[in-house]
């Protein structure tokens, strides 16, 4: 998970002089290739890019060592290993709690069966997507990791129906 309160998602502080990335065209090509599929050989990109693949390999490292690919993620199908149940809670911190949020947002990311911490406005904190095997997996999450904390104030459990991923079309 990228720590919270980066401005970049990479572990560090929040900068207020942050700069974006400058990418060309074949940069663009390079990334969304890699989002789509994170183990495309470097030979078949280069061909589908109608690059060498030496050129392809440079520009891809490049792009890691620039902070814009930050590593390669299996997608994993968590019902093939069981785990048939996903939800979207949301968290609200004790307002005495707050000069430590960005550290319980870390300790959130660390519990067992939580795919992502997001740090956002409104009326939560958090929105913590997790996985549970059934609703008493989901259950025993809720109860013993969120509302037994002394730090938490409220949780919000939404049930995911389906998860859509989105496209690179921005990139």
């Amino acid at each position: 998970m990228a720590e919270v309160g980066s401005a970049d998602g990479a572990n560090g502080p929040r900068s207020a002089n942050r700069v974006p990335v400058q990418l060309d065209d074949i940069d663009r090509q390079i990334v969304a290739a890699l989002v789509d599929d994170g183990r495309l050989p470097n030979n078949v990109l280069a061909e589908r890019l109608g690059i060498a693949a030496s050129t392809c390999l440079a520009r891809t490292r490049n792009l890691v060592d620039r902070g814009v690919i930050r590593g390669f993620h299996a997608d994993v199908n968590y019902p093939r290993l069981g785990a048939d149940l996903q939800a979207v809670i949301s968290v609200r911190v004790r307002p005495n709690a707050r000069p430590s949020i960005s550290e319980i947002g870390r300790r959130l990311a660390r519990e067992q069966g939580v795919l992502s911490v997001f740090f956002v406005t409104g009326a939560f904190d958090f929105m913590v997507h997790v996985v549970a095997r059934d609703t008493e997996g989901l259950r025993e999450f809720v109860v013993h990791s969120l509302s037994a904390n002394a730090e938490i104030e409220s949780t919000q459990t939404s049930l995911v129906f389906e998860h859509i991923p989105g496209t690179t079309a921005w990139i």
